[in-house]
């Protein structure tokens, strides 16, 4: 004879009754799911894993992923398979990464840029802050002021005043539009509120080949460019972008402590996956990928190419990038920045 019978929900307004032996059945179920899921966090990853870069192989991008990706295929046996996809600014490869299956056999390396082209790309196909599960912020990188040894001005201070003195008469290079070095500049015009015309080249090395030469003053460059022609005496520094000192350059001021209280410009790296990607999945990257970054090597590799690592939380890069969106949406706002 049957026990007695266990309630369980309802319908239509009746109790809906159930036999033990068929709630048993349900529970053993339920508890099978859960176990499943536990064991297919435990299994990942069990088959190769794409990375997608949205730039070309062979740029510093490229060559911190496959760092990354040959110590993950170390850590897990594993084959990470790095995936150059450039075009369109590094958004050809960021919509490709964001349209794959959220199943964690895809992540993808972003940049600043994928911060700024929200303000200044037109035709978006994908919201940088929506479109992706954040899973770790790499790396930082900063931009450092420097000048033509001819330009009479050896501080930041001695610069605006120049600048106020020739309006408009100052030229500063940048390697395009759209980038953190032109961003850099119409920062430090607006906080500095001075005059200065903006070149735009296709590409760092030209840019700074006009400093070099004296035809154009100076230019905001990432350190790690612009440190041998500083340590040559090629070119004078005058403070560097980040909230602090760059370990290159330790003698050398940010441009907030030069005369700008509140200016800060990072350039930045991190790593995404698809949005939807199990939360899981997300957590077991972000813990291998900062014990990655803590590594001796990991740390020498960033600092040769004057990087530092972060790591953080899932939660902590989501805050990131917002923030990144919003502060560089004021910037292009403000100074009127432009692509074309």
């Amino acid at each position: 004879m049957a026990g007695p019978a266990a309630v369980i929900g309802y319908a239509k307004g009746e109790t809906v009754l159930l036999s033990h032996s068929l709630l048993r059945a349900l529970v053993a179920s339920f508890l099978f799911g859960v176990a499943a899921a536990a064991g297919a966090q435990d299994s990942y990853p069990n088959k190769p894993i794409r990375f997608i870069v949205p730039y070309a192989a062979g740029g510093a991008t490229d060559i911190l992923a496959r760092d990354l990706g040959r110590k993950l295929t170390e850590a897990w046996g594993q084959p990470v398979i790095v995936d150059n996809r450039a075009g369109a600014g590094g958004m050809l490869g960021a919509e490709l990464a964001a349209k794959a299956p959220a199943d964690g056999y895809t992540i993808c390396m972003i940049i600043t840029a994928h911060a700024i082209n929200m303000s200044m790309t037109t035709d978006l196909r994908i919201d940088t802050a929506k479109d992706f599960a954040p899973i770790a912020l790499y790396a930082l990188s900063q931009n450092v002021l420097v000048v033509n040894p001819k330009v009479p001005a050896n501080s930041v201070k001695e610069l605006i005043a120049l600048a106020k003195a020739n309006p408009g008469k100052l030229n500063f290079s940048s390697s395009g539009n759209g980038t953190t070095p032109q961003l850099s500049g119409e920062l430090f015009k607006m906080m500095a509120g001075v005059q200065m015309q903006h070149v735009p080249y296709k590409g760092a090395a030209p840019a700074m080949a006009d400093v070099l030469a004296g035809h154009i003053e100076m230019m905001f460059d990432a350190v790690t460019t612009a440190l041998p022609h500083i340590q040559a005496g090629k070119v004078r520094p005058l403070a560097v972008t980040g909230s602090k000192r760059s370990p290159q350059l330790p003698d050398v001021p940010t441009i907030a402590e030069a005369g700008l209280p509140g200016y800060e410009i990072w350039g930045w790296l991190g790593v995404v996956a698809p949005a939807a990607t199990p939360k899981e999945v997300v957590v077991k990257l972000n813990h291998e990928i900062v014990r990655i970054l803590q590594t001796e090597f990991m740390q020498e590799r960033l600092a040769s190419q004057s990087l530092q690592g972060v790591g953080g939380t899932p939660e902590y890069f989501g805050d990131f990038i917002k923030k990144e969106i919003a502060k560089w949406q004021k910037i292009v706002r403000d100074s009127g920045a432009k692509i074309d």
